[in-house]
């Protein structure tokens, strides 16, 4: 017995020291070497494995066996992977069951080449993704991972399998378009599912960085989400393209510096194709520059050739076609900076917008109500609208506050060109250029617009009946103006009371219309428009003169007068005539000094003081454009008679001459034919001066006048002297 007992304590102690040794140490083996050579062999006949002796360890508290294999090396055909180590476990029971003893495998690779990677996976797993990943993705770098495969029962290998690893210094061509440098990442690999962490990575020399990425295997291909991150970047000419195509497709963009933190979601099939895109962006924008291709010039007049804002704070959201953009900031529009609050949202083609820009220092106008801003007071301009698929411009609501300044317009459609198409209503509470009240509202029933207010500066209104001018079509659409007004501002002296009356526009021109109002009980203007056989016919009377005769900038100091113009428009060339009586002229300095040079000094006395008078006075002149040409101007009164002629270049240029004649010697010679060669000459050789010949020229600030005294009067002269004594 203790013999017995001495061998199964020394039998113990020895299983005990070799499980022991087993556990602790290990043995070396390469009796499972053709097993697992099998397994992979079974895989695909074209894998080899090159191993070294099997370190086993016994692992007592789950009967396994730890099997642990290093420097081993994965062959396939040509393709060579080198691994650190390949770990796995066999069950003593499965040992004694005679199942398959390796239920998994733990592969931990050394630094692979991709390259090297795809090449050996493309050998043995035939799959159309890689081979079109290999086309289209060219790919450079290191990739280190751990591997888990588990089997079943039968040896064939579970889908449970799970792979973690990094990639580093690598290099990715996408298309053509993208060039992604730098990448390093962590990854994590499970059924149907890749999470990547901690990645940065150069796109486009751009710096990106991530926390999560994830692709997730579906039945339609695959679904990609994660965050992406960059610091302060400028973007080139290259990388401008992965903004523009989708974000801002309609600007011209020079330039962008920013940051910024995203959010996306994107769906792709199988052929990498994307869709169901979403972007969540928060972008600190420090600059963004855009060519200016907007026609605001009339709105803000020293506006730059390059738009740029700056400080903005930009959140944008995209879904599919939908695009969510919300901002604030600073803008440069013009020369100072202004501020800028707007929300745009983009559905397929249809685009909603909504902000407020804050006007400090700049200019900014409205031509046709004849408002300009106020330098000394902030001006805010709030509004909402939407751009359809055609490029046309509707605002719902556009509203400007400055100081004690309101207007307010709703429902406004503007056309590709910003040319407004309707207006549904105005109204306006402000002081106007010429420092102006305007107190009125326009609403539109149908096609008819009804102005109505108690105050209205009409002193452009009348330069565009006489002058016109052709750049400022501002509207695109015909319409019909009623207008009930109760005071009218003509000029600083005269206003017009109760104006009422109707006009129609067609093609942006003045068809048809008739305006009356009143300066006093006595006293009436009268406006009409008539047009025919494509001739527009224009009247206006009015029974003081001097608010039409300011509109002329060479005819000064005027007084008095009745005033009756007539005008024929064809296409764009105008032939008026305008007639004025019982007038007087005085403070005229051009007229003063032909007198003086003339030596008809004592008519040039009575014009520098109570003035001259003028029984008549008849112009006819044509309008093309810009330029006026004057076929004639004569004026008679009791003391002196003028004819003469010339072009007026708006702003630029006057060119005059013509012949000025003391009365009273055209009342002799009149009075004295047929005998007029011996009233030319007088009684004596030499005898007295009938009149002057002179010149005038120079833009309209520096006139320069030159004189050349007559004996002898023209025919043409003498001939429009005795129709007005005839028709008198």
């Amino acid at each position: 017995m203790k013999i017995i007992s001495k061998i199964i304590i020394i039998f113990t102690l020895v299983i005990i020291i070799f499980l022991t040794y087993f556990s602790l140490v290990g043995i070396e083996t390469d009796q499972f070497n053709n097993q697992i050579k099998n397994k992979l062999t079974s895989i695909n006949k074209d894998l080899d494995l090159e191993l070294k002796q099997v370190n086993l360890k016994f692992n007592p508290l789950e009967l396994k066996i730890n099997v642990k294999i290093l420097g081993s090396k994965i062959k396939n055909k040509r393709e060579v992977l080198e691994t650190e180590s390949i770990k796995t476990k066999i069950s003593l029971i499965s040992f004694f069951k005679n199942e398959f003893l390796i239920k998994n495998l733990d592969i931990s690779t050394k630094s692979i080449n991709i390259e090297d990677l795809i090449s050996f996976t493309k050998n043995f797993y035939n799959n159309p993704n890689i081979i079109i990943f290999e086309k289209f993705f060219q790919v450079k770098g290191f990739i280190v991972a751990d591997l888990r495969i588990n089997f079943d029962n039968k040896g064939n290998i579970k889908n449970n399998y799970f792979v973690k690893g990094y990639v580093k210094d690598t290099k990715l061509s996408l298309f053509k378009n993208y060039k992604l440098d730098d990448l390093n990442f962590v990854f994590k690999i499970e059924r149907d599912n890749l999470e990547i962490q901690d990645s940065e990575f150069i796109l486009n020399d751009i710096n990106f960085i991530s926390d999560k990425i994830n692709l997730k295997k579906n039945k339609q291909g695959y679904t990609l989400k994660g965050n992406l991150n960059n610091k302060i970047v400028e973007l080139n000419n290259k990388n401008r393209a992965l903004f523009e195509e989708k974000i801002i497709p309609d600007l011209s963009v020079e330039k962008i510096i920013f940051s910024s933190k995203n959010e996306f979601s994107l769906n792709l099939d199988k052929n990498f194709k994307i869709s169901n895109e979403y972007i969540l962006s928060n972008i600190d924008i420090k600059r963004f520059q855009i060519t200016n291709n907007f026609k605001l010039k009339n709105v803000f007049p020293k506006i730059n050739d390059k738009i740029f804002i700056e400080n903005n704070n930009l959140k944008i959201e995209y879904n599919k076609n939908n695009l969510y953009i919300e901002g604030k900031g600073d803008i440069y529009l013009q020369n100072n900076k202004d501020y800028i609050d707007f929300k745009v949202e983009k559905k397929n083609q249809l685009i909603n917008f909504e902000g407020l820009i804050k006007l400090d220092k700049n200019p900014f106008i409205i031509n046709f109500l004849n408002f300009e801003k106020d330098k000394n007071y902030e001006t805010k301009i709030k509004f909402n609208g939407y751009r359809d698929a055609s490029k046309k411009i509707f605002l719902k609501s556009i509203r400007l506050d400055e100081y004690k300044n309101t207007i307010e317009a709703k429902n406004i459609q503007l056309s590709s060109k910003f040319k407004i198409k309707s207006i549904t209503n105005i109204n306006a509470d402000y002081v106007d250029t010429q420092n102006q009240e305007n107190i009125f509202n326009i609403k539109k029933t149908n096609n008819k617009y009804v102005l109505q207010g108690s105050a209205f500066n009409g002193d452009s209104l009348l330069e565009n009946i006489l002058v016109g001018d052709e750049n400022k079509d501002y509207f695109n659409e015909d319409f019909e103006l009623s207008l009930k007004i109760k005071n009218v501002r003509l000029d600083s002296e005269f206003n017009l009371k109760n104006l009422s009356g109707n006009l129609k526009f067609k093609k942006q021109k003045l068809f048809e219309g008739n305006l009356k109002g009143d300066f006093t009980k006595q006293k009436e203007m009268k406006f009409t428009v008539i047009t025919k056989d494509n001739k527009t016919i224009t009247t206006l009377f009015l029974d003081f003169a001097k608010p039409i005769v300011k509109k002329y900038k060479f005819i000064k100091g005027f007084d008095d007068g009745i005033l009756d113009f007539y005008s024929i428009k064809d296409g764009d060339i105008s032939n008026s005539t305008l007639k004025i009586y019982d007038f007087k002229l005085k403070e005229l300095p051009t007229l003063t000094k032909l007198l003086t040079l003339a030596s008809l000094q004592g008519i040039a006395d009575i014009l520098s003081g109570e003035g001259i008078r003028f029984d008549e006075f008849e112009m006819k002149f044509e309008n093309k454009k810009k330029l006026m040409t004057i076929n004639e101007i004569y004026a008679i009164g009791p003391a002196i008679s003028v004819l003469m002629n010339g072009y007026v270049e708006k702003d630029k240029l006057i060119s005059l001459r013509g012949t000025l004649v003391p009365a009273t010697t055209i009342n002799k010679a009149i009075g004295t034919i047929p005998v007029l060669g011996k009233i030319l000459v007088g009684s004596k050789t030499g005898e007295g001066v009938f009149g002057v010949s002179f010149k005038i020229k120079g833009s309209p600030k520096n006139l320069e006048t030159s004189v050349n005294p007559i004996k002898t009067l023209t025919p043409r002269f003498i001939t429009r002297t005795l129709e007005k004594i005839k028709k008198n």
